[in-house]
C-alpha cells in the first residue's frame, strides 16, 4: 500500500494541516440581521486597523453609536475617524453594510451574503471587488471577480467600495525564504511537490519520467485516494473552435 495523498491526511487530527485558529484575530462576520438594520440605521467610528494573518484582506475596527464595537474588512480609501453606516437607512459612503436593493447598479461591493443574515461569504480577498448588474423583483445579478454572474436576493447584505490591499502580489517574493514565513503565517503547507516528480507509491501521477502517462480526468464522486488532477473537468486540452492564421504568414 502506498502512502497516503494530502487529501487523506488533511483532518482535525494531524497538527501539521491544522489551522490555528488562537493566532487568528476574529470570525469575521456582520452584526446579527436585527430590526435595527431592517428599519433604521446605526452608524459607527473607524477605530483602528487591524492585520490579520488569517486573512489577505485589512480588517478595521468600528465603533457604533449604541456602544457596540465589530469588525468590517476594510475598503480602500478609507481612514480612522471615518463614519460608516450600517441598516437599510445608511448612506452610500465608502465602508457602509446595506441590503443589495438599496445599492444602486454599477456600483463596487464586496463581502457580499449569499443568504440574507449569513454573515458574507463572498469576495473577501484583498483587492477584489463585485459589481451589480441588474435588479428583477425580488433578486440581484452579481457579476463576481472570476466574471461570473449569479443571481441573490435583494436583501443579501454587502459593503459598498473595493477591498484594501490591491497591490499585494505586485511584489515579487524574490527569494524562498520570504514565501516561506508567508506561508507559515497562513498555516498553509509551502513547498508543495508536483505529483509527477513523485513516486507511484505516494501520488496517482507518480512513477513515469517526464509525464503523467494516462488522462488526469476524474469524476466529482472519485474518492480521495484518486481525486487529483482536473476534477469534474469540464473540458481539457485546447479548445475546438476556428482556426487562426498569423498575419505574418501567408495564406
Amino acid at each position: 500500500m502506498g502512502n497516503r495523498l494530502k487529501q487523506q491526511k488533511r483532518g482535525a487530527g494531524r497538527p501539521r494541516y491544522l489551522s490555528p485558529g488562537h493566532r487568528f484575530k476574529t470570525n469575521l462576520q456582520y452584526r446579527r440581521y436585527d430590526d435595527i438594520e431592517k428599519t433604521g440605521v446605526l452608524t459607527g467610528t473607524v477605530m483602528s486597523f487591524i492585520d490579520d494573518p488569517g486573512r489577505t484582506s485589512l480588517l478595521m475596527k468600528v465603533k457604533y453609536d449604541n456602544n457596540e464595537t465589530g469588525i468590517l474588512l476594510a475598503p480602500e480609501g478609507i481612514s480612522i475617524g471615518d463614519p460608516v453606516d450600517v441598516g437599510v437607512q445608511g448612506r452610500l459612503i465608502l465602508g457602509s453594510v446595506l441590503p443589495l436593493y438599496r445599492i444602486p447598479d454599477g456600483a463596487y461591493i464586496f463581502n457580499i451574503e449569499r443568504n440574507p443574515g449569513d454573515g458574507g461569504s463572498l469576495v473577501k480577498a484583498s483587492g477584489n471587488s463585485a459589481n451589480i448588474v441588474a435588479k428583477e423583483g425580488g433578486i440581484v445579478y452579481i457579476k463576481l471577480p472570476s466574471k461570473t454572474t449569479i443571481v441573490l436576493s435583494s436583501e443579501c447584505r454587502a459593503q459598498l467600495g473595493v477591498i484594501a490591499g490591491g497591490g499585494r502580489l505586485e511584489k515579487p517574493m524574490l527569494k524562498a525564504g520570504n514565501n516561506h514565513y508567508k506561508k507559515k503565517a497562513q498555516n498553509r503547507l509551502w513547498p508543495v511537490v508536483r505529483g509527477v516528480h513523485q513516486s507511484a507509491y505516494s501520488h496517482p501521477h507518480g512513477g513515469k519520467q517526464h509525464h503523467v502517462g494516462k488522462p488526469t480526468t476524474v469524476a466529482r464522486s472519485s474518492p480521495p485516494g484518486s481525486k487529483v488532477g482536473h476534477i469534474a473537468a469540464r473540458q481539457t486540452g485546447r479548445r475546438k473552435g476556428k482556426r487562426t492564421v498569423s498575419p505574418t504568414k501567408k495564406k
